[in-house]
């Protein structure tokens, strides 16, 4: 299964099983944390979730359909979406994408430590957490 498939494959059961990691050499492992539906916003939910990278460890190229708000905890973080310069994050910073925005870069800065951050996503109800761009 390539990288792409799996990605969206964990994405779309993450919710219903709990902490998954990727099957790969650059695993994350994403855990949900609380998921709630947003009565002020018909159709709304808001979703947060604590990704950890580990050494060396990535996301491919893709895209939310949310606003996502970012809280980096442990470690350091690459980031960039298209069109913007690649910023790295260290523990208590924070990163936006909006819900056009294509995530060219989503990474752990190092290859020999973790990394840990909270993502709180704000999305159509029931729609991917994650959506593969090629």
């Amino acid at each position: 299964m390539n990288s792409a498939l799996l990605t969206l494959f964990v994405s779309a059961t993450v919710s219903l099983l709990g902490t998954l990691a990727v099957a790969a050499d650059n695993a994350a492992t994403v855990t949900p944390l609380i998921k709630k539906d947003l009565p002020n916003y018909p159709g709304k939910e808001g979703l947060m979730i604590s990704v950890e990278y580990g050494p060396g460890g990535s996301d491919p190229i893709h895209k939310h359909d949310a606003n996502a708000f970012v809280y980096v905890l442990e470690g350091s973080i690459v980031m960039q979406v298209k069109g913007e310069k690649e910023v790295t994050l260290s523990p208590g910073q924070t990163f936006y994408e909006g819900p056009s925005d294509i995530h060219l870069v989503s990474r752990n800065a190092s290859t020999t430590e973790p990394a840990k951050f909270i993502v709180v996503l704000l999305k159509n109800k029931d729609a991917p957490v994650l959506m593969p761009v090629e």
